[in-house]
């Protein structure tokens, strides 16, 4: 997939399996419009779907901000109805973007409010620069999170850690996301980047169907009581026993070699 794919209020580049993923409004914090919905949702479709890409990695437009929450011009216009259908819209988009098959690392670079924060949740893993901050202020508008945030957020960090910021609006830093568990790792700013290139870089250096089960086996698992969470992983196990790269995988073992992975 070329750059050409991109659109004014998203970006992308695929270089290497790798697909950077950018939201590009960086005037207005890159807030979360109907367009840049409607574009995250289009690219991903293609990005499910392009065999040359294996990793995504997703993050905004300048050092100021991942995503400073919803178009808040946009919101002052719904009502009972058309809010219900916005919420249902974005709901559904970063599920999308949840379970796209493919490991998706947010790049938090500042700002990750709201639906900025709702969206770093959806994605695969989190990290975070040195000057980011999250939170789910939507209290302090009169509202609750709309696209995942109140669902999302308890299991990541626990019930009661999540009310705290859900009740309060509070804005954490990055360090404190760290501790929490709302981020995976904090890094310098000018760091955040290659950072994430190293992590997508080990994630293609191993097989490619174990990484996509082991994606389904938890997305799929975490929805299930635990007996049948644990059948959804024995099925995908039995099948990964069943391909070249398993085969290539145990036999690079015992050769004391790297594995030459295929794919099949």
């Amino acid at each position: 997939m070329e750059a050409t794919k991109s659109t004014e209020s998203v970006v992308c580049e695929v270089s290497d399996h790798i697909a950077t993923v950018r939201i590009n409004r960086p005037h207005v914090l890159n807030a979360l419009n109907a367009q840049v919905f409607d574009h995250l949702r289009d690219l991903f479709m293609v990005l499910a779907k392009d065999p040359s890409v294996r990793v995504i990695l997703l993050t905004g437009e300048g050092a100021k901000a991942f995503a400073a929450g919803a178009d808040i011009k946009e919101l002052t216009t719904t009502n009972r109805v058309t809010g219900r259908a916005l919420s249902r819209k974005g709901t559904n988009i970063f599920r999308q973007i949840e379970t796209c098959g493919k490991p998706v690392i947010a790049l938090i670079n500042g700002f990750a409010l709201g639906g900025g924060c709702e969206l770093a949740m959806a994605c695969t893993m989190r990290i975070a620069s040195e000057n980011a901050t999250l939170g789910q202020p939507e209290v302090k508008l009169g509202l609750i999170p709309g696209y995942g945030g109140t669902q999302r957020l308890p299991r990541l960090v626990g019930s009661s850690a999540a009310l705290k910021l859900l009740l309060t609006g509070e804005i954490i830093s990055a360090q404190e996301a760290l501790r929490i568990g709302l981020v995976d790792e904090v890094v310098a700013v000018d760091q955040l980047l290659e950072r994430g290139q190293e992590l997508a870089r080990a994630i293609l250096s191993m097989a490619p169907l174990a990484v996509t089960g082991c994606l389904e086996a938890v997305y799929r698992g975490a929805e299930r009581d635990l007996e049948n969470a644990l059948r959804i992983e024995t099925g995908i196990f039995g099948r990964l026993c069943g391909t070249a790269d398993k085969a290539e995988g145990t036999k690079a073992f015992l050769e004391k070699r790297h594995p030459v992975w295929s794919g099949r």
